[in-house]
């Protein structure tokens, strides 16, 4: 099942999409994909709907952040053994956690903005867990159960505020818009093995990175086990687990986003995103 949140910022309506692809709009059904709709019951009462019997939405509509209310985005750093190599790191020797402000959080085809004075705006493809229901001390071989479904994210990072300033690397990771996620959730039964999953991102129709969750340092059911030792996690809340090398710093020189650049990127079964990079006003 792939739900998703479509409409102008702000104002999304709950959907799912049809066998055919063909978005339907679950407003009768559910306030929001968000909360108790992400609970095992709740996504079992979506999966047995016949979509037939729901409003289509026009394919042109805007797709919003696939999942609302979400109180904790939360990001593993360093995940996959050969972008620690490219950027010059150790692979940790257990999860890197730092956190991104949910203020960044847009649809997945929303623009990536470049803050004022960024010079190292950069790109990161990412699976992205959303938990459906209350973890804490979950152990890991339950951990998945804990989990909504799956979506792809771009973790969009300004690397000289990330790295090169005083601090954590939550401000080089938080600025507007650097949080597209979607375009749907799809749901667990439907990601039969979340590190199986091949992914790409392209930058102006260039690939530059090309991976697979298999290369991932920690899995996905040891991360969500690992961050419950650590906090509650609740429904709504986004896991994003790491990028695959390729990204800007990396390169041989490095290269940036700038006004006018086009990225696309997608994961195996996840859908795909397209974001133009502006200015900030």
């Amino acid at each position: 099942m792939k739900l998703l949140r479509f409409g102008d910022a702000g104002q999304e309506k709950p959907g799912m999409v049809d066998a055919q692809g063909v978005i339907r709009d679950l407003s009768s059904v559910v306030d929001d994909i968000a909360g108790e709709t992400l609970s095992d019951a709740a996504m079992a009462r979506l999966a047995a709907l016949d979509p037939a019997t729901l409003p289509a939405v026009d394919a042109s509509v805007r797709l919003g952040p696939c999942v609302a209310g979400t109180g904790k985005f939360i990001c593993i750093g360093l995940n996959y053994a050969d972008h620690a190599e490219e950027s010059g790191m150790d692979v940790p020797p257990e999860p890197v956690i730092f956190m991104k402000a949910t203020s960044a959080i847009c649809g997945p085809n929303d623009p990536i903005i470049i803050p004022r004075g960024s010079e190292k705006t950069d790109w990161e493809v990412e699976l992205a867990v959303v938990i459906g229901r209350h973890a804490k001390y979950v152990d890991e071989a339950d951990a998945l159960d804990y989990v909504a479904g799956y979506c792809l994210t771009n973790d969009v990072s300004e690397r000289a505020y990330q790295i090169e300033r005083a601090g954590q690397w939550t401000k080089g990771k938080s600025c507007d818009n650097f949080g597209p996620i979607g375009p749907w959730l799809v749901s667990r039964d439907e990601v039969s093995d979340p590190q199986d999953l091949a992914m790409w991102l392209k930058v102006n129709g260039t690939t530059k990175q090309d991976g697979s969750t298999r290369t991932m340092v920690y899995g996905a059911a040891h991360v969500v086990s690992y961050l419950s030792r650590f906090m509650s996690l609740h429904p709504g809340d986004v896991i994003s687990t790491g990028t695959p090398p390729g990204v800007g710093m990396g390169q041989k020189p490095p290269s940036y986003l700038k006004a006018g650049d086009v990225v696309e990127l997608g994961i195996e079964g996840l859908g795909t995103q397209r974001q133009e990079c502006i200015e900030d006003a």
